[in-house]
């Protein structure tokens, strides 16, 4: 069967993910709704491939929503009529379009996948090399709070079967994020991994106070300071294994980190790496090294929950720390009949042809703009 298809339309939609419960507090910002941005790309015989890219707000990285929409303004026009033969062609002419923005770039990336995996009526995991499982872990990740609540919080989602905690500190005093650390140690020990994240909030100084203050807690120490700079100078000074989230802004930079040996595993994120075929590469690179990651995304309703399971099916399970998605924080799915949705703290492969998810008719409204022959 031929898979040549082309591009006759790009619809392009904009909607709310409301934080459930109050404001995601991170090290930067306080995050109370997320503007997700959609595209729907529609081929000559009316199949229709879906993509997301959602910042979480302005801060968190050089992304924000206006940013993807602008960006998607320029790549569109120059994909429609365009064939749908290979993905790694499209990926050529959008960097034609455009310079960087992977993260706007990765919407398309995952729909393109998205339909050819349609078309050959095989899921997007099987694109992807392969699924080693049919079921992949995913973590759970706290907001910065008050010891007690974090460690409470932290206990009960243990119980229901996450077997990795990112506990969220930084944008504080040092002595609330060392409580912190030690309160969730002693409610949930043994029973989960813990990764302590810094999203870039704190000195090099308060990094090693911090380590050696909890130098007898096992726990993978996340992006504590801002800059790959100053992760260096903590490398090697350390009690605790070193992960790069924030810092891993391409492909050259997780090659970086890799090269320097200042990493011993990542936080790697879809869209921020321009989508599933370069977060396959950065896969790949950590296999060779034996390096630990996470296969997830800032934020995201079933689209960006999709690409990362699919992804996560592929990796060596020994060195899946997990996929993340933001289902225990938002309200509502964009396909009810197949949702992306956490059991026991794990998330089912989909098995259906393409990502598995359709958004029903209408969810997003009309959209924010139109591209078509």
């Amino acid at each position: 069967m031929s898979i040549v298809m082309r591009i006759n339309r790009i619809n392009v939609y904009s909607t709310q993910l409301p934080v459930k419960g109050g404001a995601y507090k991170m090290a930067s910002a306080d995050v109370h709704s997320l503007d997700s941005t959609l595209v729907e790309v529609v081929t000559e015989d009316g199949t229709t491939g879906w993509g997301e890219t959602c910042p979480v707000g302005p801060v968190y990285q050089p992304h924000h929503a206006l940013g993807a929409r602008a960006a998607l303004a320029e790549i569109a026009p120059g994909l429609i009529g365009e064939p749908l033969h290979s993905v790694r062609y499209l990926a050529k002419r959008m960097d034609e379009r455009l310079n960087g923005h992977n993260y706007a770039k990765a919407a398309f990336d995952i729909a393109f996948l998205d339909l050819i995996g349609q078309r050959l009526g095989v899921p997007v995991s099987t694109l992807l090399g392969g699924a080693l499982t049919d079921r992949v872990p995913s973590y759970y990740s706290t907001i910065v709070g008050s010891p007690d609540e974090t460690a409470r919080i932290a206990a009960d989602k243990v119980r229901a079967g996450y077997p990795r905690l990112q506990i969220k500190i930084g944008g504080r005093n040092l002595e609330k994020d060392v409580a912190t650390v030690h309160k969730v140690w002693e409610a949930v020990g043994h029973k989960a991994r813990i990764a302590v994240d810094g999203n870039r909030g704190l000195s090099v100084a308060f990094a090693l106070q911090l380590d050696r203050l909890c130098q007898n807690i096992p726990f993978v120490f996340e992006q504590p300071c801002n800059s790959m700079e100053e992760i260096s100078m903590l490398k090697r000074r350390l009690v605790h294994p070193l992960y790069l989230d924030e810092n891993t802004e391409d492909l050259n930079a997780v090659l970086r980190a890799i090269s320097l040996g200042i990493a011993d595993g990542f936080g790697l994120k879809v869209t921020r790496l321009g989508g599933l075929t370069k977060m396959m590469a950065a896969r790949d690179l950590c296999s060779i090294r034996s390096l630990p990651h996470t296969c997830d995304d800032a934020w995201g309703g079933d689209i960006i929950a999709a690409a990362c399971v699919h992804l996560a099916s592929t990796v060596e399970p020994r060195a899946l720390e997990g996929a993340w998605i933001a289902q225990e924080y938002i309200d509502g799915h964009y396909d009810n009949t197949n949702p992306v949705i956490i059991e026991n703290g794990h998330i089912a492969v989909p098995q259906q042809a393409g990502l598995g998810v359709k958004p029903e008719a209408g969810v997003f409204g009309t959209p924010v703009v139109s591209y078509g022959c």
